[in-house]
């Protein structure tokens, strides 16, 4: 597996990948999972996690009974945990999650269900002023007054 690790470096001038021009970001759940079909350069330099993808991972090992894919998903987990800083969902996200549920309503769409984790990570992205990094941009469309949101 490859990550961000802290500095993300061009392969060879060669192949022209760019570095992004952001130096950080937060990971949503999405990239973390998929981090090695992600074209090297495009994420940040620097790259964190919420807490909140941790919980995600954490539960995602429970959600299945085959033992190979629940061996699979503990290794994605323990890479992830090596690998990331995680940010804390704190009294600052908790405040940035009022906005972010204020955002949804306002836009017709419910901030509670099936999206409701995916919000919780938005709002620790805004807590800390930095652009959130997915693999499902639709999914935080109505966030854009808030915080950046980059689809990768």
């Amino acid at each position: 597996m490859r990550g961000c690790a802290l500095i993300w470096m061009p392969t060879s001038i060669k192949t022209r990948r760019r570095v992004s021009e952001r130096a950080r970001g937060l990971l949503d759940t999405s990239v973390v999972v998929d981090i090695d079909l992600i074209e090297e350069g495009v994420l940040p330099r620097e790259c964190s996690i919420a807490a909140i993808t941790l919980a995600e991972l954490s539960a995602g090992l429970h959600a299945v009974t085959d033992s190979a894919q629940r061996a699979a998903r503990q290794v994605i987990l323990q890479y992830v945990e090596s690998t990331f800083h995680s940010v804390p969902f704190d009294s600052d996200a908790a405040r940035a999650y009022g906005r972010v549920y204020a955002a949804v309503l306002a836009a017709g769409r419910k901030p509670r269900g099936g999206r409701a984790v995916d919000f919780l990570i938005a709002a620790t992205a805004l807590s800390r002023g930095l652009p959130l990094f997915t693999r499902n941009p639709a999914d935080f469309a109505t966030l854009a007054e808030l915080t950046e949101v980059v689809g990768v």
